[in-house]
């Protein structure tokens, strides 16, 4: 059990999100989270990421949920900009195209996943699905079958999304999950801050504002999406978002953890393989 264990959920039960905190008192300080906790725990995720890539047998696929300006984007920039490009794959998840709305709704994901020794990080993922169609009554725009109970429909979608993280899983693929919990409040200064600083208007989308009437909406199916996709092979941690350094602490040590238990090395080599290796080191030391 890590210290963090407060913010996960690993099992299907009924949770509401006032039962996390959007911001903790009982905390690092943002300076030594900042210059101390997180640059360790960057040089030892790289160090496992590295050997994850290196013996390219297991793959991880990160999600990241939130609201606008909850904090994903920055958890992106300052922990896994830091890992090897190449062992990283990095999707901002959009509204579907025409091709892919011809699909099943899952059909996309595929092309978005990491391939065995990369972390996949999904900037939004296949979560919202049962999220901005169930606010916004979108449902009647998707080719939904006729014989499909739409009072069902989002039931089904979860047990849906939850057989196809199975199959991840049980493929050879780790999945782990992050809501940032940001409060109302916090979101409304962080999009101010958007707004009043010339370097972040382009962070701001004028839909960002629209989307604060539907608050409640977004909270009770964030909360119901919570508690029907938690799994021990895919678990939920919800982050006190509104403390953003401590939040990307919490994301680089359960990364940590993650990799930790895979357990990744570096590849070892047959005794033939090793004679060649050593008879090139001999042939380039005498040149």
């Amino acid at each position: 059990m890590n210290d963090f264990d407060a913010y996960k959920i690993d099992q299907q039960q009924t949770r509401r999100l006032e039962e996390f905190d959007t911001s903790v008192s009982d905390r690092p300080t943002d300076d030594e989270l900042k210059n101390k906790l997180i640059p360790e725990s960057i040089e030892r995720l790289k160090e496992l990421h590295w050997k994850l890539y290196a013996e390219a047998e297991t793959g991880v696929i990160v999600v990241l949920q939130a609201l606008d300006a909850g904090g994903k984007d920055e958890a992106i920039s300052y922990i896994f900009s830091n890992l090897n490009a190449q062992g990283l794959k990095t999707n901002a998840f959009q509204k579907p195209s025409e091709k892919e709305k011809k699909h099943d709704y899952l059909w996309r994901m595929h092309d978005l996943m990491p391939e065995r020794g990369q972390v996949g990080i999904l900037n939004r993922s296949h979560y919202e699905e049962v999220i901005a169609p169930r606010v916004h009554d979108l449902l009647g725009e998707e080719a939904i079958p006729e014989e499909t109970d739409k009072e069902a429909v989002w039931s089904l979608r979860y047990r849906q999304i939850n057989d196809f993280e199975r199959y991840l899983h049980e493929n050879g693929f780790e999945i782990i999950k992050f809501f940032f919990n940001v409060s109302k409040d916090v979101q409304r200064d962080r999009l101010l801050e958007r707004l009043k600083d010339p370097k972040k208007n382009w962070e701001f989308s004028f839909s960002d504002v629209k989307e604060r009437q539907y608050w409640d909406d977004y909270q009770a199916i964030f909360a119901d999406m919570l508690s029907k996709t938690a799994t021990e092979h895919a678990p939920w941690y919800v982050l006190p978002a509104d403390d953003e350094w401590y939040a990307r602490y919490i994301v680089s040590s359960v990364m940590i953890d993650v990799l930790e238990q895979i357990d990744p090395e570096f590849p070892t080599f047959t005794e033939e393989e090793q004679e060649k290796i050593d008879e090139a080191i001999r042939t380039l030391e005498s040149e």
